[in-house]
């Protein structure tokens, strides 16, 4: 699937595509819980997508990173598609082993 197809997918598998920017990672607390989130811009040939990082996924990546999103989660916020690896979604950067199954974060 390419960046151009994103649109009205449930799970969205984008592979080999390059984050060309990365911001600070913002820090809060949800149900006790520390978090931290991060939004990065992705692209490929056929367009540029902004992406969410959760987490541990925010070390994981950095500008200039070849990655894959396996069964990405694609929604539109503040009228600008967005995707994440989410709960079920896997976060693969280029050279690392690809995963075996669905849901192994």
């Amino acid at each position: 699937m390419k960046i151009k197809d994103v649109l009205g997918s449930q799970n969205a598998t984008l592979e080999n595509v390059e984050v060309i920017s990365k911001e600070e990672p913002r820090q809060f607390e949800k149900f006790g819980k520390q978090l931290r989130v991060c939004n990065a811009r992705i692209k490929d040939e056929t367009g540029e997508l902004k992406m969410t990082l959760w987490n541990d996924e925010i070390d994981q990546v950095s500008q200039g990173d070849k990655i894959s999103i396996i069964d990405g989660w694609v929604k539109e916020f503040n009228g600008e598609l967005q995707i994440s690896a989410g709960k079920n979604g896997k976060l693969v950067k280029a050279g690392a082993e690809t995963p075996a199954g669905k849901g192994e974060k």
